[in-house]
């Protein structure tokens, strides 16, 4: 899987995520801090991830600040992304299962480096749900705005 990923600063477990996405075999590009040639603030790294994803050249994204609220709220500006703050494995599969969430919003201040492996075995494992209600509050997200 092609996976963006961005931090706005390299503290927490803003090195650890691509890693991490790179030893479960996944292809990551990376984004502010993280790459040193891009500006590193959290709306325009997290809108870089999120727009790869919407652009079609990743297929998910992680966005990573210090308390993840204004990644999420920068990638959720960008059509076509549902972008989720999950601080543990419930919220992650949740966020897959009833909110069909593209992309993965995370605090570095809250995440620890287990937590993180938690959240990624979560993320990765949750798909969609079918249910037609599920599916239904999906469509209307993007009919919103």
């Amino acid at each position: 899987m092609r996976i963006s990923v961005a931090a706005d600063e390299n503290v927490g477990v803003a090195s650890a995520v691509p890693a991490e996405l790179r030893r479960r075999g996944h292809e990551v590009t990376v984004h502010g801090a993280l790459a040193p040639e891009e500006r590193d603030d959290w709306a325009w790294a997290s809108e870089a991830a999120a727009r790869d994803v919407a652009e079609g050249r990743a297929d998910q994204a992680v966005v990573c600040c210090w308390t993840g609220t204004g990644a999420s709220i920068a990638a959720n500006k960008v059509p076509g992304v549902r972008a989720a703050l999950c601080v543990d494995a419930y919220s992650a599969d949740g966020a897959r299962k009833w909110n069909d969430a593209n992309v993965l919003a995370l605090s570095l201040r809250l995440t620890s480096q287990p937590q993180l492996g938690e959240i990624l075995d979560a993320w990765f494992a949750g798909a969609a749900s079918q249910d037609p209600g599920d599916r239904a509050n999906i469509a209307h997200i993007d009919t919103i705005g």
